[in-house]
């Protein structure tokens, strides 16, 4: 008979390791878009780095409507409530499709506005709006198939899960190069608009994979039935807890987007080494985050059960490991960035520039992994998803944003400085986020009795 912490181990290497698989594959095609356009121009380079903050934008709320469905399906998977759990996917799916409807209607059909917003420059605006305009497509399947892997996920089927994206992601780093490069006999490069062509090839096949998954699982599936679905118990459940998580990861990501639209004005060379730093960030951050991302399902389905001493025992476990995790991801940036730095074409200012952000972001990577599984971890696994959201609404908006764009255009600041003003945001939050943890007021089920 295995012991608890046996249980733990098993489960955490069951849950864990398929995210953070996922998240390095995520992660790689966002540094084989950097790579390979970084080999056409710096341009092309800069351009897709800040086209690219509508699709964060984009992920940050399909972040939060994920909050909410793993928040209640990981606790009703608990109690092996899958009728619940179909209702649940349900609302994710009708939600997230209007959302990616109305993404889909601003990047195809006004790009270059949403490109005016992160820069000035006529060269990045014309370029990334090719890319927006062809990209935007992918946002009609991602609306689909975002939910139904988040609900794969929270009733521990992160290996399918798992295979499903990172099959589309991987397919997606081949059509990358085969679409920008030419190499498909008969059809000449593409360059940007190759690149985002991919994305929305790799979608289409996600989404077809998502559809097969769900008739060979049969328990839970997307069917068009979805959208006539209505429990209003526990759509009021989901508007209360997954309202603040998406408010929490919009304004995180909103704030975060106009960190680009303040590096965005401080010229090309800043851009281009910021595109390069932020895939190093992501690529040290997937265990990190892995183990942050899994907190939520790990402790949601102890505390669904009503086992408040193990989930606060494995929480404590959860957080050292995320530190052990982000400690590692200083170590790959370290090591990974003389790497990226000469297999790409840049100025010699975009070269030192990089080399500053190296030192900060070193550091910089233990505040987010640590925040993230306080916040989307262990807080929402219990349903308190408000703090997050009052966190970083004070946290970014009234206080790093502003001083960003008063460093930068009111007291113009060397762009270093407002770079490493801008990475204090995680620290600044941490006190309080702690004394959150330490009140246990996390520490609550949520789940009703539905039939």
């Amino acid at each position: 008979m295995q012991t608890a912490n046996q249980q733990f181990y098993r489960s955490f290497f069951a849950i864990v390791i398929p995210i953070a698989i996922q998240n390095l594959i995520n992660s790689l095609v966002g540094m084989a878009d950097t790579v390979m356009l970084g080999f056409v121009s710096q341009t092309a380079m800069a351009s897709c780095s800040l086209a690219g903050q509508v699709h964060f934008i984009l992920n940050m709320i399909y972040g939060g409507l994920a909050a909410g469905i793993t928040m209640l399906a990981a606790q009703y998977w608990g109690r092996q409530n899958l009728t619940a759990i179909q209702h649940i996917l349900a609302i994710g799916v009708k939600l997230a499709a209007a959302v990616g409807v109305l993404f889909f209607v601003g990047t195809v059909f006004f790009p270059t506005l949403l490109m005016r917003i992160y820069t000035d420059d006529p060269a990045m605006i014309e370029s990334g709006a090719v890319y927006l305009n062809t990209v935007g497509w992918s946002y009609l399947f991602m609306g689909l198939s975002h939910p139904y892997l988040s609900v794969m996920k929270s009733i521990e089927r992160v290996k399918a899960s798992t295979l499903i994206n990172s099959s589309a992601l991987l397919l997606n780093i081949l059509l990358n190069a085969m679409f920008l490069f030419g190499w498909i006999p008969g059809i000449p490069p593409m360059g940007i608009r190759g690149v985002a062509l991919a994305t929305v090839l790799s979608r289409v096949i996600e989404f077809s994979l998502c559809l097969i998954d769900g008739a060979r699982y049969k328990k839970l599936r997307l069917t068009p039935k979805l959208f006539l679905l209505h429990n209003p118990v526990l759509w009021r459940d989901f508007i209360r807890y997954s309202l603040p998580a998406l408010g929490n990861e919009f304004v995180w990501g909103l704030a975060f987007s106009m960190y680009s639209v303040i590096m965005g004005r401080l010229g090309e060379d800043l851009v281009a080494a910021n595109s390069i730093m932020s895939n190093m960030r992501n690529l040290a951050s997937v265990l990190g985050f892995g183990v942050a991302n899994g907190t939520a399902i790990l402790l949601g389905k102890s505390i669904g059960i009503v086992d408040m001493d193990r989930a606060e025992k494995d929480a404590r476990r959860l957080l050292w490991l995320t530190f052990a995790s982000a400690l590692l991801g200083s170590v790959v940036i370290l090591a990974v960035h003389p790497i990226l730095a000469n297999t790409m074409t840049l100025t010699q200012q975009a070269k030192e520039y990089l080399q500053i952000m190296v030192w900060i972001s070193a550091v910089y990577v233990l505040g987010p992994a640590m925040n993230t599984c306080w916040i989307c971890g262990v807080f929402r696994a219990g349903g308190d998803s408000r703090f997050g959201f009052l966190c970083d609404l004070i946290d970014m908006w009234v206080v790093f944003v502003p001083l960003g764009f008063l460093a930068a255009f009111v007291f113009q600041l060397p762009p270093m400085w407002v770079y490493a003003l801008l990475s204090l945001d995680e620290f600044a939050k941490m006190p309080v986020v702690y004394h959150r943890y330490r009140q246990k007021k996390w520490l609550r089920n949520i789940t009703r009795d539905i039939t």
